[in-house]
């Protein structure tokens, strides 16, 4: 059964005084709204997650917005797949309808987050790594710093262009007012701002964020009754790498993003060539090159090279991360991959206002961990 996507919202990310109940409760009022569907048109509610619990002692958060919203009886379910934990929402909720199971689904992800220190933040965060790894301090800035050095001295990509990713995606953020950071950057300040994992300094690096998005999913023959602008969901899929990241045969090459995006490319009867625009899981500046790589817009170890030719700006060939990105945009972890599928969703139907630019495909890649696990998904317009 085909499914459609017939709205989407994304409340404020940054700081934000709300509690994770409250910001949910958000974004899952806007979306409905923006559908123009009612709470009891929904059947199935999905709140894609990583740690309420560990952040701020909140469990029950789907059973909470179920009440909130008033969706009673719909079914309801919490999604945690650590950072991807919003891809892995919207498969479950694709899934859903594509069954049969819901006729309408509501997806809402969201993560608080920003009461707790960095290093606080930085320690729940690093919790999804090895048991040994973790005893040994290993952080994902840290695997992010290791790999970043390999793929610069393995390709000879120089060290401005890392800086550059940081650029286009703070630029792209100026002009999405959801953003956590609405400023443009050089090089030059990237490239001297204070170093967290050599050779990747604060500005290759995404926030500590508090966040929320919604989707709504429905069938294509009812969205056809509810609405002339939708997109479907032609294509999702999820997939793994080891847990363990030095086991991996290539540390530049993430298997998840390969396998996902090879399944979804093949659902969809599509290819990377077929690709619009894509919303990429810049967590940190160098996994928008492994993705690009990984999802097939340049071959392995010259995606650097795209980004100096500007294929990547909104402009380009092909435009990465319209919103900002996780760098500009933010990265409340479980809101992440549904605030993906919301700038592909609005780019598709023309709404994305001056981030907007000629779409009829797109795709959104999100990623768990250091690629431990992956949803890759692909959006076309009807």
């Amino acid at each position: 059964m085909t499914v459609a996507v017939i709205g989407a919202s994304m409340t404020k990310f940054g700081q934000r005084d709300a509690w994770i109940r409250e910001l949910i409760a958000q974004a899952g009022e806007a979306a409905l709204e923006d559908a123009g569907i009612e709470p009891d048109d929904v059947e199935h509610l999905y709140v894609s997650n990583m740690a309420s619990g560990e952040f701020e002692g909140q469990g029950g958060i789907m059973n909470a917005l179920a009440h909130d919203l008033g969706l009673m009886p719909a079914y309801s379910e919490r999604v945690d797949q650590t950072s991807s934990s919003g891809g892995a929402g919207i498969y479950e909720a694709w899934q859903s309808v594509a069954s049969g199971a819901s006729d309408m689904t509501l997806l809402v992800g969201g993560e608080k987050m920003t009461h707790c220190s960095t290093a606080e933040a930085t320690d729940i965060i690093a919790s999804i790594t090895h048991p040994v790894e973790y005893k040994h301090g290993l952080t994902l800035p840290s695997f992010a710093g290791m790999t970043a050095r390999h793929y610069l001295e393995r390709f000879d990509a120089p060290r401005e262009s890392l800086a550059k990713v940081a650029v286009k995606n703070h630029k792209n953020g100026v002009d999405n007012p959801h953003a956590q950071f609405q400023k443009e950057i050089d090089v030059e300040t990237a490239l001297e701002s204070p170093m967290v994992a050599d050779p990747l300094r604060l500005y290759d690096f995404c926030p500590i964020t508090d966040g929320s998005a919604g989707m709504i999913f429905t069938t294509e023959e009812k969205a056809q009754e509810i609405t002339d602008d939708y997109a479907v969901i032609s294509g999702v899929a999820g997939a793994t790498d080891t847990h363990v990241v030095h086991e991996r045969d290539d540390p530049t090459v993430m298997g998840g993003v390969v396998d996902s995006s090879d399944q979804a490319y093949e659902m969809a009867g599509l290819g990377p060539e077929d690709v619009d625009v894509a919303e990429l899981h810049d967590m940190f500046t160098i996994l928008e090159f492994l993705q690009m790589e990984g999802c097939g817009f340049a071959e392995h170890g010259e995606a650097w090279k795209q980004m100096d030719e500007g294929r990547t700006e909104k402009d380009g060939e092909l435009p990465i991360n319209t919103s900002g990105g996780l760098k500009s945009k933010g990265h409340p972890l479980g809101a992440s991959g549904v605030a993906q599928g919301y700038e592909i969703y609005k780019q598709l139907v023309g709404e994305a206002g001056p981030r907007q630019v000629e779409a009829d495909t797109g795709l959104a890649c999100n990623v768990g961990g250091f690629g431990n696990c992956v949803i890759t998904t692909i959006m076309e317009a009807r």
